[in-house]
């Protein structure tokens, strides 16, 4: 085996263990995770491919993140991008969790700034046809993470990102391909919509994220967030929301 073969099939092992530790965190497997993250850094260091070792920082942090560590998950996203090429799907993606972490954080400013970056850096993205794939950076994406991040600092404005998510998605075949990514705009929409008191929408959008099915475990506390929301203000849709987390969650198991 030459040099360049050796690298190569360490490069495609590095893959093949980061697919894997990502199907494990969405599993809540966090040993086999952890494993299959720290296999894929070691293989990548071999092979160099600092890409793979940009991804595995950055997988760390959404998992991280999810469990609400924050600051931790703030400290793996910078260390992402620094491992990253420039203009790589792993930079925008590692800066698009450096906005979400900050936002956690209450940390506006550097928010807002991290959401200006990725839209920039997705912008000259160009998609490749018949290659999408978890590790291929779909420029679509970055108006679902601003809703998101949005969402999280708590600005308005998320709901008009939010809608429009929805308005892209839903009326169309589309709604069929990524079926995730509306669920995930009507929770972030619950959440705006829950922090400017139009409590009845609010309510509805959670209803209609929880009950399409399509929130996958690694983002439930999403949802939950926004039952435990509704239930802080007592409002009348709280058992109703609550019951259909309770279905959501019986689906995990």
């Amino acid at each position: 085996m030459t040099l360049a073969e050796q690298r190569r099939l360490y490069a495609v092992g590095g893959w093949f263990q980061l697919l894997g530790a990502t199907l494990h965190i969405d599993l809540h497997q966090d040993l086999a995770a952890t494993a299959r993250l720290q296999t894929a850094a070691t293989l990548a260091q071999h092979a160099e491919h600092r890409e793979i070792e940009a991804w595995c920082y950055e997988t760390d942090a959404w998992r991280v993140l999810t469990d609400g560590q924050y600051g931790r998950a703030l400290e793996l996203s910078l260390v992402a991008q620094q491992l990253a090429p420039t203009g790589s799907s792993a930079e925008i993606q590692a800066t698009a969790q450096e906005g979400r972490a900050r936002a956690r954080l209450g940390e506006r400013t550097e928010t807002y700034a991290a959401i200006d970056r990725v839209q920039r850096k997705a912008v000259s993205m160009v998609p490749h046809k018949g290659t999408e794939h978890h590790y291929q950076y779909d420029p679509a994406k970055s108006l679902a993470y601003t809703a998101t991040t949005l969402a999280w600092v708590g600005d308005p404005a998320a709901e008009t990102y939010a809608r429009e998510v929805i308005a892209r998605l839903s009326p169309v075949i589309d709604i069929h391909k990524w079926p995730r990514r509306v669920a995930s705009a009507n929770i972030g929409l619950a959440l705006t919509l829950l922090s400017s008191d139009r409590l009845d929408e609010a309510c509805d959008a959670a209803q209609r994220a929880i009950l399409s099915g399509r929130i996958v475990p690694s983002n439930h506390w999403r949802a939950l967030e926004v039952v435990k929301a509704v239930e802080a203000r007592q409002l009348p849709e709280a058992a109703d929301l609550r019951e259909a987390y309770q279905g959501l969650k019986a689906l995990e198991n």
